[in-house]
């Protein structure tokens, strides 16, 4: 992965000084002939902050005098990059004085690594600009910013010390470098060079739809012919006896239309699996839902586990693709955060796999996701993180919460974390159904007034959840959705349904601050707009 870095870290600043220079040679600004102080302003009215967006490009001399708008978008991102590299190095001094102290060592560990990843899609999403595929850059910088922000809240649970706490002040400050360059992308996107339209990163909560595209009929997932280049299975007579090991023979750095496609046969197979960085284009086949069971038990009661490592199945290699199995957290109602599947890949295809747990099952975690004709179990939080995800024809079940759950419970399906308006992340459910597993039901129908579900909550300030021709089961609350504490959120999130059937869908008691999607801007959710898949998911006939 370091030597990736490398060459894309090259590769960014090749093309950021060709650009330059290019640019002062042959072109002017969309604003005609701007100094440097004037275009850096016109560009900071993407910021969240425009006076420590001016004075932070201002200080970093990179901005030529007749430059270009995307040259300072290029600036920006430099500037984010300089920083991070910065940051690494404060966080490994922190694991290097934390030898004794386990949970904060392990904090810093996770640190780092999500910090690497920022830092290789920083670069990439200065590949994609420079190759046009704002899209792609757009997604990419979204999560950039969102692992400094993971990075900034794993360290304040380990916040004992004026060296940690000087390290969160500066991620901070990195995190609004990234926010800078961010929103300028959303703008440059969105309005293109007509600087005169940029403006802080709005949502549709500000009344701000972006342009939709295709229609809710797109009907693609895991491709039907994949022949299984490795087998997995208990007894013998396969490849390999553990899917890890599968995954470890998989090439480093697939080329795009490449797959290694492991065949997973009928078993359960009680470890924990890690797709890391490097394998990409993993695929993992199953023969089928409750046959093919990948499960452990991790949780964040155990010593030195977090949410992040407590997940049965980890992926972090882009365009991971699983199908006919099911993945599992065994940890028990009373376990808190325990994680069956998180995801960190882009482009990620599920389909017909079953993820079972309890709180917080399936970790959405980052980037651009697909879950087709999918079952997901689980009781708070289940569904929850901030990837651009699409949930088709799923079937999402509430199971009993407590050792004694007949005493009633509070749930909530989604937690969606979108941290800055400008992220092109969020929660869509299109023509799923939101019911309760047996179990759950029967407690429900005994005394429905203390068992309360709900859509979701905001775990982060722009949370974005929409649910359209969705079935709504009665278990489902009137009010429809659930504050996360006091007013948090609740003037910044959004919350939309559109055509939803079901007892539970009824949206005349629904809380003030959801929204029925108006009919003229639903195409902002298409699979073709939202996460772009009809660029990346294979169609299915």
């Amino acid at each position: 992965m370091a030597s990736l870095l490398v060459s894309l870290a090259l590769l960014s600043l090749i093309l950021f000084f060709s650009l330059s220079a290019a640019s002062r040679h042959h072109q002017k600004t969309s604003s005609g002939c701007l100094s440097a102080k004037e275009i850096i302003h016109e560009a900071c009215k993407a910021s969240r902050d425009p006076p420590t967006c001016e004075a932070a490009l201002a200080q970093s001399d990179h901005v030529p005098y007749d430059a270009t708008i995307m040259q300072v978008i290029q600036t920006a991102l430099w500037l984010s990059s300089q920083n991070l590299n910065k940051a690494q190095g404060m966080v490994q001094e922190i694991l290097d004085a934390s030898t004794r102290n386990v949970n904060r060592s392990i904090a810093a560990k996770s640190c780092l690594e999500v910090l690497h990843y920022s830092d290789y899609r920083i670069n990439m999403t200065n590949v994609a600009l420079a190759s046009g595929k704002i899209k792609d850059a757009r997604a990419w910088m979204s999560a950039g910013l969102a692992y400094q922000y993971n990075c900034w809240g794993g360290l304040m649970n380990v916040n004992q010390t004026s060296q940690v706490n000087q390290t969160m002040a500066f991620l901070y400050s990195l995190a609004g470098l990234s926010s800078n360059a961010l929103g300028m992308i959303v703008n440059y996107d969105n309005f293109g060079k007509k600087t005169k339209f940029w403006a802080m990163p709005k949502t549709e909560r500000d009344g701000f739809w972006e342009g939709g595209s295709g229609d809710f009929g797109f009907v693609g997932g895991v491709p039907s012919d994949l022949k299984a280049d490795v087998t997995v299975c208990k007894d013998g007579g396969c490849s390999y006896e553990t899917v890890q090991d599968a995954v470890n023979a998989a090439p480093d750095y697939l080329r795009e239309g490449k797959r290694f496609v492991i065949g997973i046969q009928t078993g359960v197979y009680n470890e924990t699996v890690r797709v890391p960085f490097e394998k990409k284009n993993v695929v993992f086949l199953g023969d089928g839902m409750g046959k093919t069971v990948i499960t452990g038990s991790l949780n964040v009661g155990l010593e030195g586990v977090s949410t992040y490592n407590s997940a049965t199945v980890g992926v972090v290699g882009d365009g991971f693709m699983a199908s006919g199995l099911t993945i599992e957290n065994k940890a028990g109602p009373n376990a808190h955060q325990a994680v069956a599947f998180r995801s960190v890949s882009d482009q990620s295809i599920l389909e017909n796999c079953e993820f079972l747990g309890n709180q917080d099952t399936l970790y959405a975690h980052s980037l651009r996701q697909y879950y087709k004709s999918c079952r997901i179990q689980g009781n708070v939080d289940f569904i929850f993180g901030n990837s651009a995800s699409f949930f088709q024809d799923c079937l999402i079940f509430l199971s009993p919460r407590q050792v004694d759950p007949e005493k009633g419970e509070t749930n909530t399906v989604t937690s969606q974390g979108r941290m800055d308006p400008a992220q092109s992340t969020g929660f869509v459910f299109q023509n799923c159904t939101i019911n309760g597993t047996d179990a759950y039901n029967a407690l429900y129908k005994s005394n429905p007034s203390v068992h309360k579900n709900y859509l979701g909550r905001p775990w982060k300030e722009y949370s974005r959840t929409v649910f359209i021709h969705c079935t709504l089961e009665a278990l489902i609350t009137s009010d429809g959705w659930l504050p996360w504490d006091g007013d948090f959120a609740l003037k910044t999130l959004y919350y939309g349904e559109f055509e939803n059937k079901g007892a539970g869908a009824n949206t005349t008691k629904r809380v003030t601050w959801s929204s029925e999607i108006p009919v003229e801007h639903l195409n902002s959710y298409t699979v073709q707009n939202f996460i772009q898949g009809d660029q990346w998911i294979p169609k299915s006939s």
